[in-house]
């Protein structure tokens, strides 16, 4: 008896483990006009002061060493970062973008029949990694677009490892004030991982909030992550940092890359973490565009979630032509990309960058056309 020839759509192929291709891949916001029309990129909470020229120049100096490994620990980065909160950099780690380390967390924290726990409109990659990694995801539910730390606490269960928390949030811009977060942590078992994201951390313009630093220090069960990819303006080289107990530094310096951040991204940090001019000239832009495009958004009757970051959660009536999707579809026409909502559970809104001037000025004007035309 001869063995049967397979068909071709019936050859066994290697197949990526259980729940792998159950996940839904991260979407980035559109980063295109239709032909013709000018771009205004305002999806991607980019800042439109764009990096300090400081990083720009080292970064430029570092192109005729492009041949040679970066250094596998990026203890310069990691100095400058000590140097500017004054922390050991021996508790900092670096990576490829706050993103990084969040998988790194989870694939170290983790894994099958184990549980992370995060608030229902966190940033996608925190249900991502948790399920990269074999793990259950718990979305908890929010108050007011915003973390509430009883409930993150209530579903806590013994199988959870890790509990991710931005704060600020992305996409709300809704924020905990210090005294919640160390209620928090003070609620969660020993052996729980509490992860502070706090990219947006720098805009923050309230007493009550902080990123985290501190709880890190006396704490051994808390890290924050942070980002150069918003106020310092590189998000194009990919560049993050965290801060952590010896024990978590040590066990994430074990799995991660030896050369996970590139050279470039290095000298550029370095550099822009010390520009504190240029930081303070990035706060105070926002600090003004964002009054100034949420009274605008309120003149026109559109409701907002208050934001504490570089960003406005637009919600849309939701009657007839006046949908998100159409605010969407008319705004796009005329070039002007806002992120849809849709991916995290909020169709019914939009949001919107800080941009500079001219691109705040082109939202407002555009939207106002939108409300007239679909009232109309």
């Amino acid at each position: 008896m001869t063995r049967a020839t397979a068909t071709p759509s019936a050859r066994p192929r290697p197949m990526p483990r259980a729940g792998v291709m159950a996940i839904e891949a991260y979407v980035p916001g559109k980063s295109a006009a239709p032909a013709g029309v000018k771009l205004i990129k305002l999806s991607s909470n980019e800042t439109p002061l764009g990096p300090s020229p400081d990083a720009v120049a080292a970064f430029r100096a570092l192109a005729d060493r492009l041949e040679l490994y970066p250094d596998g620990t990026a203890q310069r980065l990691r100095e400058a970062i000590g140097a500017k909160f004054g922390l050991d950099p021996a508790r900092l780690i670096c990576g490829s973008g706050s993103d990084e380390l969040l998988s790194l967390i989870t694939n170290a924290y983790i894994g099958p029949g184990d549980e992370g726990v995060y608030s229902e409109y966190g940033f996608l990659v925190y249900k991502i990694a948790i399920m990269a990694a074999g793990g259950t995801p718990v979305a908890v539910k929010e108050k007011n677009l915003t973390a509430d730390v009883d409930a993150l606490l209530a579903a806590v269960t013994p199988r959870t490892r890790v509990v991710y928390l931005a704060n600020p949030n992305n996409p709300t811009g809704t924020y905990l004030p210090f005294d919640e977060i160390k209620r928090l942590q003070a609620g969660l078992p020993a052996d729980v991982l509490l992860v502070l994201d706090a990219a947006y951390a720098e805009y923050v313009r309230r007493n009550d909030y902080a990123s985290g630093l501190e709880l890190v220090a006396t704490c051994d069960n808390v890290v924050m992550t942070r980002t150069f990819s918003k106020i310092h303006g590189l998000a194009n080289l990919r560049l993050g940092w965290m801060h952590g107990p010896a024990h978590v530094i040590d066990a994430l310096n074990r799995i991660r890359g030896p050369f996970n951040v590139n050279g470039a991204a290095i000298e550029a940090g370095a550099a822009a973490i010390a520009d504190d001019a240029h930081v303070a000239s990035a706060i105070a832009h926002n600090d003004h565009w964002l009054a100034w495009m949420t009274g605008e958004l309120a003149r026109l009757g559109l409701s907002v979630t208050p934001s504490v970051g570089n960003f406005v959660l637009i919600h849309f009536p939701g009657t007839e032509g006046r949908t998100a999707a159409a605010a969407d579809a008319f705004l796009t026409a005329r070039g002007l990309i806002l992120r849809r909502m849709d991916a995290y559970g909020l169709p019914g809104a939009l949001r919107l960058t800080i941009g500079d001037e001219a691109a705040n000025k082109a939202v407002i004007t555009a939207l106002e056309s939108f409300l007239k035309a679909s009232h109309a």
